[in-house]
């Protein structure tokens, strides 16, 4: 709940970095994570056409389906399908809700380089491993040393984090039970984890986490 909202008719949004008119100087980004965006849409609501440059924009639809519009036409992203719009010189397209309520998450990341050539790429990975799994890697991302990895956890089942310099852990759905760092978390709630040490999380419920690790 400490998190940035934005609202519009049918259309609301949880930052939880510093976004558009709301500003945090001690809430900017999280190594080359810029923005991390909770969205929810009412049927055929969302984003008219808006351009974007110089950013990679990883979209997890996590209920419902997104429909994405640009100059190459229109595709519709059901829940449990991952995309990857890497932004380059630039790209107009709009963003709706499809047939019903969507909520999707969306994180923005910091190339290295600004430039290069716009793509799109899409995946729905196999999540029924029960343990983490890498959804992107830096190859697919644009970005070194960076990785997303998502988990659909049974209730009661432990995880144990990847070491990385840089983690940053987003509780999708669910909840997960106390840790040593932390209260409860629950959905909306995430880690910051800087350093490279062992940590463990146990879901108190069917929860999905999204993790971010990053080299630096």
């Amino acid at each position: 709940m400490d998190r940035f909202v934005t609202r519009e008719p049918g259309r609301q949004t949880r930052h939880s970095f510093s976004f558009g008119s709301s500003y945090d100087p001690e809430r900017i980004s999280f190594g080359p994570l810029i923005a991390l965006n909770d969205d929810l849409l009412g049927a055929g609501r969302g984003y008219d056409a808006h351009e974007h440059a110089d950013v990679v924009l990883v979209t997890w639809v996590v209920s419902g389906a997104l429909a994405h519009e640009d100059e190459s036409g229109c595709v519709a992203q059901p829940a449990g399908e991952l995309a990857i719009t890497r932004a380059g010189t630039g790209i107009t397209h709009s963003e709706r809700a499809a047939d019903s309520a969507t909520r999707f998450v969306q994180a923005w990341l910091r190339p290295p380089e600004p430039g290069g050539e716009p793509a799109r790429s899409t995946s729905t990975p196999d999540l029924s491993s029960g343990d983490l799994v890498v959804v992107a890697d830096e190859s697919e991302l644009g970005v070194p040393g960076a990785a997303y990895r998502i988990a659909d956890l049974a209730a009661g089942a432990t995880l144990t984090l990847p070491d990385a310099p840089r983690r940053y852990v987003f509780v999708a759905t669910g909840a997960l039970t106390r840790s040593s760092l932390a209260e409860p978390l629950a959905a909306g709630d995430a880690f910051e984890i800087t350093g490279d040490h062992e940590m463990t999380v146990t879901a108190a419920v069917p929860t999905q986490l999204l993790m971010w690790s990053f080299s630096d």
